[in-house]
């Protein structure tokens, strides 16, 4: 039995971990590379609303690929009036769109087998995973993080600290006093993200949260 194997036993035996720890995590978090992604769409509905935008940026040894980001519009067959006030995006030749599967095939293309971040992942999951079912394409299997999951791990515990059940992004941005300058665009909601999990990350290894399998846990 190696040391690593040793000492992996002994938390279990203490009961600090409770689960054999997938070798695929066990590595140190610079080492991977993640994939902060939002996507802008017609409404919250998962069956009837549609991804109008996906928008994504690479991290990799704490800096954000600026350089590298990812931003296509997808075309307009459902169209709700009442989520442009959010979003602000309308049926426009100026903007340069794509169908929903060369857009999804792109995605793919870029996402590859990174880890995915977002803030409330479930929802831009489903909407993705849902869009590419219909094209007749296989669902998403990559791991996922959600920021807003992984801030309340850097709360401190305190029966005398009221924490909020959920936090929103504009949450996060206010505080780690990042800019809200193109909040609701996807490609400003993923750099926001980003900036989040990386501030997140600085507080999680003050806990000596250090590996990939720390986030999971």
């Amino acid at each position: 039995m190696t040391l690593k194997e040793k000492i992996i036993e002994s938390l279990q035996i203490l009961g600090i971990l409770k689960e054999p720890i997938d070798e695929k995590l066990n590595r140190p978090i610079e080492s991977e590379r993640f994939v902060v992604l939002d996507t802008e769409t017609t409404g919250f509905d998962y069956a009837n609303d549609r991804i109008l935008c996906i928008g994504a940026i690479t991290l990799q040894n704490g800096t954000i690929n600026l350089q590298n980001a990812f931003e296509h519009y997808m075309d307009q067959e459902h169209f709700d009036k009442s989520s442009v006030q959010i979003h602000g995006i309308i049926r426009s030749d100026v903007l340069d769109h794509k169908s929903e599967l060369q857009v999804l095939q792109l995605f793919l293309d870029y996402l590859g087998d990174s880890i995915i971040v977002a803030h409330h992942t479930k929802f831009d999951m489903t909407m993705i995973n849902n869009a590419l079912v219909r094209n007749g394409l296989a669902k998403i299997t990559n791991r996922t993080l959600d920021t807003a999951t992984l801030y309340k791990k850097t709360l401190i515990k305190s029966n005398l600290l009221q924490h909020k059940d959920h936090y929103t992004l504009d949450d996060l941005a206010d505080k780690f006093d990042i800019s809200k300058k193109d909040r609701h665009t996807a490609i400003g909601d993923a750099y926001i993200t980003a900036i989040a999990f990386l501030k997140i990350l600085k507080k999680l290894r003050e806990k000596d949260a250090l590996m990939l399998y720390h986030l999971f846990r």
